[in-house]
């Protein structure tokens, strides 16, 4: 069994990918800011659900983070979280953010907190599968044969670049230091050529290589790797830009996708469209252990924070990714996408997704999940 909290062993906390003998799993929860909390609980209750049907042994621990964090304790990541989440074999995290103009100080950002996170736990590769699910396209402004077998996922490199770099600001001037270096590329490079095999075997390369010196470095460096490691994968390089024009018209060519860390951000919030909403689309961070960071793409969105309209589904399929990757359940995953796809597919469908039907609250899709989950012990969802 796992050492309780705050017990030491060898004066050192054991890493999360050494503890695959533990019979429990100690999940960190970070509710977070706006509808951050809302999700979070509709996550949770759907993880309970799974963890019970598959006899899985779970310890979920709450903690501040973000703006909550800095309201209380002040620090979007203050030490008791980081603790925890270093104990943890998944992080589930709700959203991080206030409204209103940033903080001059970065410390003092809910934002900067999640970046740390993603430094502390060493998730470099962000997994962002865009599929969308019959019904919830209705929402998309697309064409509906433009979403026809979209079936892709993004691997975006997640403590690098620009967001990590070096900065300067002032009142009159400002910088942002872009900087990679070929382990990091090649790293993530692998990751996701590693899924590409699994799946299709089309990889997918973005970058602005015809102005960009980290792009040239990250175009050159996949090549070599692809062409050393994974002669048998179809390789193909595209310019940010022409990628973003591409996703929307001809999303179905892609397989895998893997990109920088600024670029992945704004493609994935583009792609989310072709799921209907932003609200639709999970995420995993992943590192080289078993412990992972699972959050839906979507902020905090305060403008309806509080109102129970909030779409809990990129949360709850964030909930299927870890059940997956950390919790290794692959069959109480594919279980709670079938839950989703089956609500979405009958009717149940926030206000973001609704399009002229009725829309249901937080609380009533969350419900309406459970309840396809329930059936599934017969094979009826």
């Amino acid at each position: 069994m796992r050492a309780p909290r705050g017990t030491r062993l060898s004066g050192n906390r054991m890493p999360a990918e050494s503890r695959s003998f533990q019979l429990t799993s100690l999940i960190a929860v970070l509710p977070g800011d706006g509808i951050g909390p809302e999700v979070t609980r509709a996550g949770l209750a759907v993880l309970r659900a799974a963890a019970a049907r598959h006899s899985l042994d779970l310890r979920i621990e709450e903690a501040p983070f973000g703006g909550a964090a800095l309201e209380a304790l002040g620090a979007p990541l203050p030490p008791s979280t980081r603790d925890l989440c270093m104990d943890a074999d998944a992080v589930l995290l709700g959203a991080a953010g206030l409204p209103g103009p940033p903080p001059a100080n970065p410390a003092l950002r809910p934002e900067q907190g999640l970046l740390d996170l993603r430094a502390l736990l060493g998730v470099y590769a962000n997994l962002r599968p865009i599929r969308p699910l019959p019904g919830a396209g209705e929402a998309s402004p697309l064409r509906e044969e433009n979403l026809a077998s979209v079936d892709l996922i993004v691997v975006r490199e997640l403590t690098g670049g620009i967001y990590f770099g070096d900065k300067q600001e002032g009142e009159d001037a400002a910088a942002d230091l872009c900087a990679y270096n070929r382990e990091e590329i090649e790293r993530v490079v692998r990751f996701a050529a590693k899924l590409a095999r699994q799946r299709r075997s089309r990889l997918c390369s973005v970058d602005k290589a015809n102005v960009l010196a980290t792009s040239r470095l990250w175009r050159t460096a996949t090549s070599r790797l692809v062409a050393d490691e994974f002669p048998d994968l179809e390789l193909q390089h595209l310019l940010v830009d022409a990628a973003a024009m591409r996703l929307l018209t001809h999303a179905a060519d892609f397989d895998v996708l893997v990109t920088e860390n600024m670029f992945g951000d704004i493609l994935t919030d583009e792609a989310s469209v072709l799921a209907g909403s932003l609200g639709m689309a999970p995420s995993a961070s992943i590192g080289d252990g078993g412990r992972g960071l699972y959050e839906p793409i979507h902020g905090t969105a305060p403008d309806i924070a509080g109102q129970g309209v909030a779409n809990p589904c990129g949360m709850i399929l964030s909930v299927a990714m870890m059940l997956d990757l950390s919790l290794k359940a692959p069959q109480a995953a594919r279980e709670v996408e079938a839950a989703v796809a089956a609500a979405v597919a009958d009717g149940a469908r926030t206000a973001d997704i609704a399009g002229q039907g009725p829309a249901a609250s937080t609380g009533q899709f969350t419900e309406a999940v459970l309840e396809r989950l329930e059936k599934s012990k017969d094979g009826s969802a």
